[in-house]
């Protein structure tokens, strides 16, 4: 059933750039009121002057922080209808050779900080009888060698989206996973540059994992998911077959067809990552371990419209 965002609270994490800022964008031309949670306070700040929202400087992977950005949200608003779990990152290297911190970091941020926003924002949902959509990826059900971290992290998140799917149901709460496959971000762009040999496995692959999709089209079907509370989102929707297909995307067979290029592309991945001295892409905000004491959530400001 579709309901207009017309009027409704919607905090985003990793809104700074990539799918958070361009699904802000579409969710905001919809009528939604927006709070902008990230680490790039610059970023978020114009963004939310661009669009009329709030924003928060807070780090996913940390509870008080996040608890700091939600108290924000609701000083400004008094409530929250709807939250897009979406800050994520990719690490670069092999469980082998890569930096072990960045590798550990991605699981941090991209299972740990969902599990952490969903605490922060589930009673708030309750109260709303609201939703919350979490952003998983094609790499949820799909594994692919130097990805290691990430596969893991998307898989973790798909199954913790199914489970607390069931716990808040009888709150009137929906819970739905995204599953995007490549994106044209920053993220993605930044791997394919870091690592040329990532840039040559991904054209061999066959479509929709070897395809690029734009982020304006990932943002307007999340946009859409958040109208309609849907269960699944898969962008493009060619990735629906993937997820019927994984018990086949994981067997023998198929790991053998990947080993075959495996042994070509991860030796010149890992040496490529060896060159770059690096774990992260060069736009990753949350490349670095959250300080011991982090800041609080550093508020923004409301658009006038919003005081009316």
């Amino acid at each position: 059933m579709k309901r207009s965002l017309s009027g409704q609270v919607v905090l985003i994490t990793g809104a700074a750039r990539g799918i958070g800022e361009h699904t802000a964008r579409a969710a905001a031309a919809r009528g939604a009121r927006l709070a902008l949670v990230g680490l790039e306070p610059e970023r978020l700040e114009r963004l939310a002057g661009e669009i009329g929202a709030v924003w928060f400087a807070a780090d996913v992977t940390d509870q008080a922080s996040m608890a700091a950005a939600v108290e924000g949200v609701l000083g400004a608003y008094g409530r929250i209808d709807a939250v897009m779990a979406n800050a994520g990152v990719a690490s670069r290297g092999t469980m082998a050779t890569g930096d072990v911190d960045a590798l550990v970091r991605t699981v941090e941020v991209n299972l740990i900080g969902v599990m952490r926003t969903a605490a922060a924002c589930l009673p708030h949902l309750i109260a709303a009888r609201g939703y919350l959509l979490i952003v998983a990826s094609a790499a949820s059900f799909v594994a692919l060698p130097g990805m290691a971290p990430y596969c893991a992290s998307k898989a973790g998140v798909e199954h913790f989206g199914n489970a607390v799917r069931l716990e808040v149901a009888h709150h009137g709460v929906a819970v739905g996973t995204a599953h995007p496959s490549w994106i044209d971000t920053d993220l993605v762009r930044d791997a394919q540059d870091d690592l040329p040999a990532f840039k040559d496995s991904l054209r061999r692959l066959p479509p929709p994992l070897g395809s690029t999709t734009s982020v304006e089209r990932c943002a307007a079907a999340f946009a859409d998911a958040l109208e309609r509370r849907r269960r699944k989102v898969f962008v493009p929707r060619s990735v629906m077959l993937l997820y019927w297909l994984r018990t086949f995307l994981n067997s023998r067979l198929t790991e053998k067809v990947v080993e075959s290029q495996a042994r070509r592309s991860v030796p010149a991945m890992e040496e490529q990552v060896r060159t770059l001295g690096r774990g992260f892409g060069a736009s990753t905000a949350a490349a670095l371990p959250a300080p011991a004491t982090p800041p609080k959530a550093e508020p923004g400001f409301i658009a006038d419209r919003y005081h009316r």
